[in-house]
C-alpha cells in the first residue's frame, strides 16, 4: 500500500510537471529594414534561461504555462519585448523583426576583445572603415583607406599608429594586419604585403590604436588592423567596379619624363549566396597599374574563395574554409635619378622586377551556444618572392597557424576568453638564408561588469619566440581598461596594454646590395618591447535633425630598444671589408604623447543628406635617456607633429557630392645619411637642396562626384590631388600628383 501511494505522488509530480511544460514558442527573428534573417540573436524568456538563433534566424523553446516576458537581444538592435499568456498545450509561432540602431555610437566591432560588441563600449581607440567609403573615393590601393584614417600613416608600404613606427625599408611592422582575425604578415619580412588583402570583398576594416600584443601577439605592439569579409545572407549579393584613370602633368614641367599617357585600370567584383545550410562567397581585382614613376609599373591579380557550412544536425556548428590567393608584377621605386629632371624616373641600378605569389588557405570550426563559444582556425600561408633579373634575392615563406579560443560567459555580469597559438615558419631564400621560426602562445582576458555601467577588462599573454636554434625566453605582456557609461551619449574609458615584438628574419639575416643600397645582416639584434595607455571620452550627439559622435584621446606610449635601419660603416659579412650601408639596429628608447579627436556629424538640410568626418592629431616623438628618464632634443625619425583630416560628403536625389582635405606638418628628422654632405649626393642626387625647400608640410585636396543611375548601378568621377601639390613621403618618393578617374559600379 505504501508503495503503490509513493508511486501514485510521483505520477501526479510527473504528470503535473508535464502539463507545466508543453507549452512551446518558436519562430524567426530578421532585420526589419534589409528582412535578412539575424544569427545570434539573445532570446531570455526565464532568469537564466535563453535561446539564440540560428543561422536562419530561427529559435525554439519550451516553457511553463501563465505569463510570460520575452527579451530579444542583439547588439546594434533596438531591444524588442513581447509578453505572451501562455496556456497548456498552446504552441506560438513569432516573427520578429529587429530595427537597426542608426547611431554610430552602436556601431559593432569584434576586433579590440575578439568578440562583439559595440564601441562606444571599447576601453581603446578604435576607427572603423565601411566599404562605401572605399568605393565612393575611388581607392584601389589599400595604404590609401588607412592613410585617410586620424592619426595613421602608411609610409612606402610601413605602417605607424600615432607615431609608432618610422621607416625600415620594409622589414618588420609593429602594426600587425589581420584578415578575419588571422595574422598575415610575410613569414620572411614580417611587413604587410598590402597587394594581396581583399579590398574587394570587405566587411569593414577595424583598426585598433594602441599596444594589442595581449590577444594577438608579436607584431602588435602598434596596433592592429582587422580586414573583416562579409558572410552570404539568405538574399544574394553582387557587387562589381570597372575603373580607369590617368595621371596630369607634374608640377615641375622637366619631371614628365614619359610621351603616351600614363594610365591605371581597376576592376573588381564579389558574390554572396546561401544554398540551404550553405554559405558560398567568391571575390576578385585586377589591376594594371602604368604608373606616373618610371620603372614601377605593377600588375596584379586576387582571387578570394569563402565556403561556410551550417550543420543540419547540430545547429550550433559551422564549419567552412577561407581560400585566398595572388599574383602580381611589380617594381619597386627605391631611389630616383635626380632632383632636376629624374625625381620621377627610378635609378635603374635599383630597379628589380619582382614577381610575387600569394596563397592562403584557412579552415575553421565554430560551435556557438547562449553561454560559450568554441573557435578553432588555423591558416597556411605561402608566399613566394621571384626576381628573374636578380634571383640571389629569391626566397619562399611558408607558415602554419592555429588558434583555438574559448569565449564563456560565467554568469551575466562576467565573460572570459581564452586561446593558445601557435605559429610556425619556414624560409627558403637566396636573400635570408633558410630558416625555421616558432612562436607559441597562450592568453586569457575578462570582461566584467561590476555595475550596469562600468565595464572592466583585464588580460594576460604568455609568448614564446623562436629563430632556428636561438630560443628567446618566456614573455609575460598584460593590459587593463575600463569605460564608465557617464550618461546616455558619454562614454569614458581608460587602458593600459604592453607590447612586445620579436626581431623579423629580414631584420636579421638580410644581406644583398640594390645598386647603391648595401644591407647588412645583424644576428645581435634583440626584441623591441613597450607599452601604451590613453585616457578618452565618447561623446554622442544627438540634437534637432542632426546625430553624430565626438571622440578625444590622450595617449602616451613608450618604447625600447626600438629597431631602425641605421646608414653606417659595416664590415661585410663575406669579405670583412668595411662599407657604407644601412643595417638594423636596436638604438631608440622613444616616448609619443599626443591628443587625437575624430568627429562625425551626419545632418539633413532640406533634401541634402551631408556628413562631416575627420579627426587632429597632435603627437611630440622623442628619444629619451633611460638612466635620467628626460627626453633628449632628438626627434624621431620619419614623424610629423600635427595631421589633420576632413572628409565631407553630401547627396541629393541621385547625386554624391565629396571633398576630402589631407593635411600634413613638416617631417620633424630623418636619417643623417640623406643630409651628410659626405654620402648624401652619391645616395640621392640633389636630395638635400630639395628637401631644404621642400620640407615645410602639405596639403592635399581630393573630390568625387556620382550619380546613380538607377537603384543597382552608379557613375562617378573623381579628382586626385585637385591642386597638383608637390609631396614627398620618405625621401626621394615623390608622391602622385594630380589624377583623374571614371569608375562604373553596380550592386544588385
Amino acid at each position: 500500500m505504501k508503495n503503490a501511494l509513493i508511486i501514485l505522488i510521483l505520477f501526479f509530480c510527473t504528470f503535473n510537471i508535464s502539463a507545466q511544460s508543453t507549452s512551446s514558442v518558436k519562430g524567426k527573428v530578421y532585420d526589419q529594414n534589409t528582412l535578412e534573417p539575424l544569427t545570434g540573436v539573445h532570446i531570455i524568456y526565464a532568469k537564466n534561461q535563453g535561446k539564440i538563433t540560428d543561422h536562419n534566424g530561427y529559435f525554439e523553446f519550451s516553457t511553463d504555462t501563465g505569463s510570460l516576458e520575452i527579451l530579444f537581444k542583439f547588439i546594434g538592435y533596438k531591444l524588442v519585448t513581447k509578453e505572451l499568456f501562455l496556456k497548456q498545450n498552446d504552441s506560438i509561432l513569432l516573427n520578429i523583426g529587429l530595427k537597426p540602431i542608426t547611431n554610430k555610437l552602436e556601431e559593432i566591432v569584434i576586433s579590440a576583445n575578439k568578440v562583439e560588441q559595440r564601441i562606444a563600449d571599447l576601453t581603446v581607440s578604435m576607427s572603423v572603415v565601411k566599404p562605401e567609403e572605399i568605393l565612393k573615393n575611388h581607392i584601389i590601393q589599400a595604404e590609401e583607406i588607412i592613410n585617410q584614417n586620424p592619426g595613421i600613416e602608411v609610409m612606402d608600404g610601413q605602417a605607424s599608429i600615432r607615431g609608432g613606427s618610422g621607416y625600415s625599408f620594409g622589414a618588420g611592422s609593429r602594426v600587425l594586419a589581420l584578415i578575419d582575425g588571422l595574422p598575415s604578415l610575410s613569414a620572411d619580412a614580417g611587413n604587410i604585403r598590402w597587394q594581396f588583402l581583399p579590398m574587394e570583398n570587405i566587411s569593414q576594416i577595424e583598426i585598433i590604436k594602441g599596444a594589442s600584443s595581449v590577444l594577438y601577439g608579436s607584431s602588435a605592439l602598434n596596433g592592429v588592423i582587422n580586414f573583416r569579409t562579409p558572410n552570404a545572407g539568405n538574399k544574394p549579393m553582387t557587387k562589381f567596379s570597372i575603373l580607369s584613370g590617368i595621371y596630369d602633368k607634374p608640377h615641375q614641367v622637366l619631371w614628365k619624363w614619359w610621351d603616351s599617357p600614363r594610365i591605371f585600370s581597376n576592376a573588381s567584383f564579389s558574390h554572396l549566396k546561401r544554398y540551404v545550410n550553405t554559405d558560398i562567397g567568391i571575390s576578385g581585382n585586377f589591376l594594371f597599374n602604368n604608373s606616373y614613376r618610371k620603372l614601377n609599373d605593377e600588375k596584379l591579380g586576387r582571387i578570394n574563395f569563402k565556403i561556410k557550412q551550417h550543420s543540419k544536425i547540430f545547429s550550433a556548428l559551422s564549419y567552412g574554409l577561407n581560400i585566398n590567393a595572388g599574383y602580381n608584377v611589380k617594381q619597386d621605386f627605391i631611389l630616383w635619378e635626380d632632383a632636376e629632371t629624374g625625381a620621377l624616373k627610378q635609378n635603374e641600378a635599383t630597379a628589380i622586377e619582382l614577381n610575387g605569389t600569394f596563397v592562403t588557405i584557412d579552415p575553421f570550426v565554430t560551435i556557438r551556444k547562449e553561454k560559450f563559444r568554441h573557435d578553432l582556425r588555423m591558416r597556411v600561408q605561402s608566399y613566394q618572392n621571384k626576381y628573374p633579373d636578380n634571383i640571389q634575392n629569391n626566397s619562399d615563406a611558408l607558415s602554419w597557424f592555429a588558434e583555438y579560443q574559448l569565449f564563456y560567459k560565467l554568469f551575466e555580469k562576467l565573460d572570459i576568453i581564452a586561446g593558445t597559438s601557435q605559429l610556425y615558419s619556414k624560409i627558403i631564400s637566396n636573400f635570408y638564408g633558410n630558416h625555421n621560426g616558432q612562436n607559441i602562445a597562450g592568453y586569457t582576458q575578462i570582461n566584467y561588469r561590476p555595475i550596469n555601467k562600468l565595464k572592466v577588462v583585464a588580460g594576460m599573454r604568455l609568448e614564446y619566440n623562436a629563430l632556428d636554434n636561438e630560443q628567446d625566453k618566456l614573455i609575460p605582456i598584460l593590459r587593463t581598461g575600463i569605460n564608465y557609461h557617464a550618461a546616455d551619449y558619454t562614454f569614458l574609458r581608460a587602458s593600459y596594454g604592453q607590447g612586445y615584438r620579436y626581431p623579423s628574419i629580414a631584420e636579421k639575416h638580410a644581406s644583398t646590395t640594390l645598386g647603391s643600397v648595401k644591407i647588412f645582416p645583424n644576428l645581435e639584434i634583440k626584441p623591441e618591447s613597450g607599452w601604451s595607455s590613453e585616457v578618452g571620452i565618447k561623446q554622442g550627439i544627438s540634437w534637432a535633425k542632426m546625430n553624430g559622435q565626438i571622440d578625444l584621446a590622450l595617449f602616451y606610449s613608450q618604447n625600447e630598444d626600438m629597431i631602425e635601419f641605421i646608414f653606417g660603416l659595416y664590415p661585410d659579412p663575406l669579405t670583412g671589408i668595411m662599407e657604407y650601408g644601412f643595417k638594423a639596429s636596436n638604438i631608440e628608447n622613444s616616448r609619443v604623447y599626443g591628443l587625437e579627436t575624430e568627429i562625425l556629424i551626419n545632418k539633413n538640410f532640406g533634401e541634402f543628406n551631408t556628413t562631416i568626418t575627420g579627426g587632429y592629431t597632435f603627437m611630440y616623438p622623442v628619444e629619451y635617456n633611460p638612466k635620467t628618464l628626460k627626453n633628449k632634443d632628438t626627434f624621431l625619425k620619419y614623424r610629423s607633429k600635427h595631421s589633420l583630416k576632413i572628409i565631407f560628403s553630401t547627396s541629393y536625389k541621385k547625386f554624391e557630392l565629396g571633398l576630402n582635405t589631407f593635411y600634413k606638418s613638416t617631417i620633424l628628422n630623418i636619417d643623417n645619411v640623406f643630409v651628410n654632405p659626405l654620402t648624401r649626393e652619391n645616395l640621392l642626387p640633389g636630395f638635400y637642396d630639395y628637401w631644404v625647400d621642400n620640407n615645410n608640410g602639405y596639403i592635399i585636396f581630393d573630390g568625387n562626384i556620382g550619380y546613380k543611375l538607377n537603384n543597382k548601378f552608379k557613375l562617378s568621377f573623381s579628382v586626385k590631388n585637385i591642386t597638383n601639390k608637390e609631396y614627398m613621403g620618405r625621401p626621394g618618393d615623390i608622391r602622385p600628383h594630380r589624377n583623374f578617374s571614371l569608375q562604373f559600379s553596380g550592386k544588385f
